[in-house]
């Protein structure tokens, strides 16, 4: 469980620099003043029982020194401590899923994610039984958690418990769109389970089996062409199933990877 502090010039040294050599620390340059900072307050506060770290809140105006040492310019402007060193962290308020994904970069983990590590770990050593029933309490216990849910979701995807798995994605609420946005992509992934499985036809049928397969083994460079060429052939085959697919891995990956930005534009070329 982490902490949260206010500091000044005169503990900033001991309560920040010096306890970064033990666990990471955010600082949070804010004012009372700006809108920005009381939204991204309880979002950071949000996280302190979760995660092994320090929030330290830093008011620019009662301290203009620290500020100026550190070159803030704008708040809310939060900064990464570790071993002693200050790093760049970002300025303006971050949705909830991109401050767990900068969790994530520091490698700082959640007891959450530590326990799922477990989970997996447990599965991978042939306790599936007991790693469900650890998953299934830790359910009970964060019933509205969205990365909880696609994390189990994932977990009986790969246990090729595909109803559980589905359930699950449809617990997540649309107005959580980044949570949702995965969801979708996980959907997809219990598409191409069955797409595997099913009766092969035609040449397209084979090809859409095997770009399937390439995302289900993450290969998702050969999946998207594979998908692309689909539509590219016969834009109606399977009601358009391999457009639909090619969007659901573009949520599945997320706007930030490279794939996406590249596929996007060709799926646009190859329907327009």
């Amino acid at each position: 469980m982490g902490t949260s502090l206010s500091v000044n010039q005169q503990t900033f040294a001991v309560e920040v620099l010096e306890k970064s050599h033990q666990q990471p620390v955010l600082v949070d340059f804010y004012a009372t003043w700006c809108g920005p900072c009381q939204m991204l307050k309880p979002m950071l506060e949000k996280l302190l029982p979760e995660y092994d770290l320090v929030l330290a809140k830093v008011d620019i105006d009662e301290n203009p020194d620290l500020a100026q040492e550190y070159g803030v310019a704008g708040v809310p402007d939060v900064r990464v401590v570790i071993n002693g060193v200050v790093q760049t962290g970002f300025v303006g308020v971050l949705p909830e899923p991109k401050l767990r994904e900068m969790m994530a970069r520091l490698q700082v983990k959640a007891e959450l994610n530590k326990t799922l590590d477990r989970l997996y770990a447990l599965a991978e050593e042939g306790d599936v039984a007991l790693a469900e029933v650890q998953l299934s309490n830790l359910l009970e216990e964060n019933p509205t958690d969205c990365g909880l849910l696609l994390e189990a979701a994932n977990f009986y995807l790969e246990a090729n418990e595909v109803e559980k798995a589905e359930t699950l994605l449809g617990r997540i609420p649309q107005h959580e769109k980044e949570f949702a946005a995965r969801a979708r992509g996980m959907q997809a992934l219990v598409q191409f389970k069955q797409a595997i499985v099913s009766e092969v036809l035609s040449p397209l049928d084979q090809q859409y089996r095997d770009a399937s397969q390439a995302a289900l083994d993450q290969n998702y460079e050969v999946s998207l062409q594979g998908f692309l060429t689909i539509v590219e052939t016969d834009r109606l085959y399977r009601n358009d199933a391999a457009r639909r697919s090619m969007l659901a891995l573009f949520d599945l990956l997320g706007n930030d990877n490279p794939l996406v930005n590249g596929y996007r534009k060709k799926l646009m070329m190859a329907i327009y």
